[in-house]
């Protein structure tokens, strides 16, 4: 389900243009998560010495948090090619077995939404993650017969918002297992004042600083507020971005200073106001604010539950004391039932 919020995590369809610019290239280059960088760093040089394919390598996180960005980097600096796919684009046990046949020694084959993919492609995906071999049946009843094709040894980078759901086989396989956190404001400006740099917008160090505590701790939200601030910034002033300009266009694109748009806003105070601050029901809260219930669940309120604004509970949604502190509200008492 594609979110159209200015503030959601998940790809849109104008940002792969942007990231394909902005991505860097090298992990000297890849600002923030620094215990997966050094890990990976270690891990990678020792690959590089022995003249071997790096381990499979799992990235799970939360989306927009540079998982397709590592996979490139960990193929550029391996020096071997990229091949990439995703779960649900693999239908056929076919389609996997003519991927993995023409990967090259060494190559890093990405797999994004990889917790997506079938349970007939993983049984073809076993061998050849552990042997390098794929296990192809030939002919049909009491004829057919099993022939071990090998393929080249590779690196299998998959990656995943949801890391439960993959099946414990699978997970198994991967022996690098890394995961994404949320960046941290000093990341994320620093991330800022690079995108700027590449795409050539005169920045102050300020407006930078603004945006970046404004991006939810996500690159993907942070580069996509760059660039509409930009847009501001050359239609209402002189171009340049400045502390005052970033807090006017943020205004206009109705993002506050926690990094909530209206969308959030709005999800608060039904709560708040509608239901007496909670517990509601996942269903009802939808129908109030016209909203999906996945599109509730999986894309609005993940920030809100990270923020401490709400909480889920067996019996429904409930707004905490924070988000009553948030709209200036005195929280009323409950009751222990």
């Amino acid at each position: 389900m594609q979110d159209p919020r200015l503030v959601s995590p998940a790809q849109a369809e104008d940002d792969a243009h942007y990231e394909a610019g902005l991505r860097p290239r090298r992990l000297d280059d890849y600002i923030g998560q620094d215990r997966v960088r050094e890990n990976l760093q270690v891990s990678i040089e020792a690959a590089v010495q022995r003249g071997d394919a790096l381990d499979h390598l799992l990235v799970y996180g939360p989306p927009g948090l540079g998982k397709t960005t590592l996979a490139y980097v960990i193929a550029h600096e391996l020096g071997v090619p990229i091949r990439t796919t995703s779960g649900p684009v693999i239908e056929k046990p076919g389609d996997l077995a003519g991927i993995l046949s023409n990967l090259q020694p060494r190559e890093v084959l990405f797999i994004d939404e990889i917790h997506r993919m079938s349970p007939v492609i993983e049984e073809i995906l076993y061998p050849a993650m552990e042997d390098f071999e794929l296990d192809i049946v030939i002919g049909q009843g009491p004829g057919a017969r099993s022939v071990k094709v090998p393929v080249e040894r590779f690196t299998l980078v998959g990656a995943t918002t949801r890391a439960g759901l993959l099946t414990a086989p699978l997970r198994a396989r991967f022996g690098i297992v890394q995961r994404l956190d949320f960046y941290t404001v000093q990341d994320i400006e620093e991330i800022v004042r690079r995108s700027a740099r590449i795409l050539e917008v005169p920045m102050d160090n300020a407006a930078a600083r603004e945006l970046a505590s404004r991006s939810r701790g996500t690159p993907r939200v942070a580069n996509r507020l760059l660039r509409r601030v930009r847009d501001f910034a050359q239609v209402r002033a002189n171009g340049r971005v400045t502390f005052e300009v970033a807090q006017a266009a943020l205004h206009l694109l109705e993002v506050d200073a926690a990094g909530l748009d209206e969308v959030d806003r709005r999800l608060l105070l039904t709560v708040i106001d509608k239901f007496g601050g909670g517990p509601v029901g996942l269903n009802t809260l939808a129908a109030a604010t016209s909203e999906e219930p996945d599109a509730i669940e999986d894309m609005h309120e993940p920030f809100l539950i990270q923020l401490g604004l709400i909480e889920r509970t067996p019996r429904g949604r409930m707004a905490t004391a924070r988000a009553y502190a948030y709209f200036d509200q005195a929280m009323p008492g409950r009751g222990l039932f």
